[in-house]
């Protein structure tokens, strides 16, 4: 088993952290002016609301079990190793205390199911946080909840033991000691340096006999739970029926659960629709293929076939209507009696076709009795740019790269076909609606392709710089084709008695055709549905633990699971942030070894953007054409990203530069490529975290050459940072003052935009299919699910329900826009939210409360 890396899927667990920080070297750090006030910069509310079914629970009935699907079986039921995944999350979020768990603003709160309290009662001359527990609440094996389970959970992560395996320990190295209070109910645990994510700690909470030893730590939590204490308690892990099930825990001191049952099945993306046709799940994550087939299903009332431009021989979105003239009608083989074998293949493929529609339609008229519950995931996809080396490694051409983006367009290429905001992320480190968010793209900039050229300019990559001029590179017929070509294409753009006007006339018609093909009105590619990118969320496939060097010499930790600032002039910029690249940072023990560039799979194909540029031709310099190699995922299941990427290569050679995408298996993807950085711009997605102090750093951190000469980089497979950002994600990690911290991550921020290492496009969408009946469940979006409250609608109690506002999106036909807030909702400065949030939230103190007196 790995010892390192960090848990796969799209929880918001805290990543690893390093053990020692690199202090020498610390510079002053020059005042980074915001253009707004704080009330003005933070988002007020979600991108989109929620939209999981509200109904009280006196409107759901008692009993009955949820089949719920799961990417797979997980191979431990331990959070805290290497690899865990998103069901080994949705499992303790079930059965183990979560001391805090997220609103629907993705805000830590308080769950009084556990504490009565929580707060900083010291800061000096060491922060010490006192836990209150409630009194009710009892591990499975009747014993209480205490201090002995805090102690051996920080112990084992505390990263002072190399027997525990372990994944990560963020926060858990900076406690000195736990200690009992006045009494069992009460812990308190001192820091030995402040740690403004405390609240991020102990959630879940394991009992201390999974704790407690290295052996018990390692193997005793991945196919069972000795002693549990939520809602649910873990009944059967069935690896052969590939399901899970959770029961009624009996020793629950909370609001009793109103199911009897959840099955958690396992089922692929490229199944379940076959499984929800077949009435044998209840609620599904999907890609928007399916969610389309559904949507069609219920406009149909379940009909007796597929309409035009949908059916099997389309893939998810089915056959074409029209048939092919052998299914249609006789063939020409048939009439003429020329050849009985072409006849029946002809028969065969009507009959084949015949039976594809009939299973079409019967899978139909079962989707039909779903629903589509969608909203944004809390989680981003973004353009990762490789700076470690070649044309990246210089600042400038990745702002270029950034500044050919149009981000919105993007974004609402993926988001507004299914009636979803598609406003690009302005953060790299919270979304809209988080407290911490504040939009910092401006420190890079807006979309300008003049100003995009002329950086390249700056950098010295110029028409004509590729021609080689040296003797010896090209020789013989190659070198005068080259010579040919070249001055065809001159002639034919600048010598057929074409005016400079005219020209500019030319330039502009070509930049209209390119925004046509951009705008996706026409192209098939652009027609694709936004997929299942779950494949590509960073930590979902990871480097294997004792790989090799990569031929750069990198080593990489896998991932885990995870005011508005002004343009940035040279005076606001440190000659440390414009090293490209960069080799200092912080260091995070025993990483997983990156693997070398000779790993990629035999597979790997490559082809070329050939879109037009309005320059009159290929940029270059000292004889090398500028082309940047774009990895990305074949699968079946990643229409999307592949639309995405060549909307992106068309953007990139109207400035000039040249794409060879290179379409990669997808089970590669991650690991051979992006981890091991075998790439120059590649697509993946960071889970929003609610604790970006903790969490941001990893990913940002600048990366750091170890005693054996490799790069350590943990999380951040871009390889771009700095010093001045590494040391402002350190400072907000120590600043209790919620204000100043969130100023502390602005500008840190700012800086990791200006960097131009990694430019978020889109939220990504959240579809989740459900029987109406199903609810406080589906697209969560930010909110923890609380699992007492789901259930199924009760039909004898009729009548109109008042649906909670923070739950569930206003769904009108192509709406674009989720609904405002109430403003009672909004929080305040201090992080006080409400009391009665939402369905998901209720009864969860404010963070901001239980951290001041």
């Amino acid at each position: 088993m790995s010892q390192v890396g960090a848990p796969r899927g799209r929880t918001c667990s805290r990543t690893i952290r390093s053990v020692a920080l690199l202090t020498s070297g610390v510079l002053a750090l020059p005042v980074l002016a915001a253009c707004t006030s704080d009330g003005d910069e933070r988002s007020k509310a979600p991108a989109a609301a929620q939209d999981v079914g509200p109904a009280a629970r006196d409107r759901i009935a008692d009993g009955g079990t949820l089949r719920w699907a799961v990417d797979t079986v997980p191979t431990t039921l331990n959070t805290f190793q290497a690899d865990a995944d998103a069901a080994t999350s949705r499992i303790a979020g079930a059965v183990l205390p979560s001391l805090f768990t997220l609103d629907k603003t993705g805000r830590p709160q308080r769950n009084p199911d556990y504490l009565e309290s929580a707060k900083i009662i010291e800061r000096e001359p060491k922060q010490i946080v006192l836990y209150k527990l409630n009194q009710q609440a009892v591990w499975s094996d009747g014993r209480e909840l205490g201090a002995a389970d805090f102690v051996a959970q920080w112990r084992a992560l505390s990263g002072k033991d190399s027997a525990y395996w372990t994944a990560r320990n963020a926060g858990y190295e900076r406690i000195q000691k736990i200690e009992r209070g006045a009494n069992d109910l009460e812990v308190r645990v001192t820091f030995n340096k402040p740690y403004a994510d405390w609240r991020a700690l102990f959630s879940p909470l394991y009992p201390k006999d999974v704790m407690g030893a290295p052996n018990s730590f390692n193997d005793g939590a991945r196919a069972k739970l000795k002693a549990t204490a939520g809602p649910f308690q873990l009944k059967e892990m069935d690896r052969a029926d590939r399901e899970i099930t959770l029961v009624r825990n009996p020793r629950w001191w909370g609001a009793r659960p109103k199911l009897d049952t959840i099955v958690l099945s396992a089922v692929p993306r490229d199944k379940r629709a076959a499984a929800l046709a077949a009435g044998t799940l209840d609620l599904a994550e999907i890609d928007s293929p399916v969610a389309e087939r559904i949507t069609q299903a219920r406009h149909n009332k379940g009909g007796a076939g597929p309409q035009t431009g949908a059916g099997p021989a389309s893939g998810a979105r089915g056959p074409v209507a029209a048939t092919t003239a052998a299914s249609a009608s006789p063939s020409s083989a048939e009439e003429d009696g020329s050849d009985e074998e072409k006849a029946e293949a002809a028969r065969e493929s009507r009959e084949k076709q015949t039976r594809a529609l009939a299973k079409y339609a019967k899978e139909q008229r079962g989707l039909g009795g779903y629903v589509v519950r969608k909203s944004l995931e809390p989680a981003f996809t973004q353009l990762a740019l490789n700076g470690e080396t070649g044309p990246l490694a210089d600042e400038r051409v990745r702002r270029a790269v950034a500044r050919a983006l149009d981000r919105k367009k993007l974004a609402e290429a993926v988001l507004k076909p299914l009636g979803l905001p598609a406003n690009p992320p302005g953060s790299h480190l919270a979304l809209a609606g988080q407290h911490a968010y504040a939009d910092s793209s401006d420190a890079l900039g807006d979309q300008n392709t003049r100003e995009a050229q002329a950086l390249l300019a700056d950098a010295g990559w110029t028409p004509g710089g590729a021609v080689k001029k040296d003797d010896g590179t090209k020789a013989g017929s190659e070198a005068d084709a080259d010579k040919k070509k070249d001055k065809d294409k001159e002639k034919g753009e600048n010598g057929s008695g074409t005016s400079g006007t005219d020209k500019k006339k030319e330039e502009k018609k070509e930049d209209k055709e390119a925004d046509a093909k951009d705008s996706g009105s026409g192209s098939a590619s652009d027609s694709d549905s936004a997929s299942d990118e779950g494949a590509y969320i960073v930590g979902d496939n990871k480097p294997g633990h004792g790989a090799p060097l990569s031929e750069t010499g990198s080593r990489v930790i896998a991932p885990a699971a995870v005011g508005q600032a002004r343009w940035l002039d040279d005076a606001d910029v440190n000659a440390q942030d414009r090293q490209p690249g960069g080799m200092a940072g912080a260091y995070a023990p025993g990483g997983t070894a990156a693997p070398s560039a000779g790993s990629a799979s035999p597979s790997t194909t490559s082809s070329a953007s050939t879109s037009a540029s309005p320059l009159p031709g290929p940029l270059g310099k000292n004889g090398k054409p500028l082309t940047l190699r774009f990895v990305l995922p074949s699968g079946p299941g990643s229409e999307q990203l592949r639309t995405v990427g060549q909307k992106i290569a068309r953007m990139l050679d109207r400035i000039g530069i040249r794409t060879e995408i290179t379409k990669v298996a997808d089970a590669n993807y991650f690991k051979d490529h992006v981890a091991s950085g075998d790439y120059d711009l590649a697509l993946y997605s960071w889970p929003a975290t609610a604790y970006p102090a903790t969490d941001g750093r990893p990913i940002y951190a600048k990366p750091v050459p170890a005693s054996d000469g490799s790069l350590l980089v943990e999380q951040n497979y871009t390889r771009v940072g700095t010093d001045h950002i590494n040391q402002l994600f350190d400072q907000a990690a120590s600043e209790l003052d919620e204000k100043a911290a969130r100023d502390l991550l602005r500008r840190a921020d700012a800086r990791i935009w200006a960097a131009a290492g990694s430019i978020p496009l889109y939220q990504r969408p959240q579809l989740v299919a459900a029987k109406p009946a199903v609810a406080n469940a589906g697209a969560f979006a930010f909110a923890a699910p609380r699992y007492e409250d789901i259930g199924f609608k009760d039909p004898a109690k009729s009548g109109p329900e008042q649906p909670q506002k923070s739950a569930g999106a206003k769904e009108t036909a192509g709406a674009t826009q989720s609904p405002e807030a109430s403003p009672k909702e909004s929080p305040d400065d201090t992080g006080n939210d409400s009391g009665n949030d939402s369905g998901n939230d209720s009864g969860n103190e404010s963070a901001g409360e239980s951290d001041e007196q």
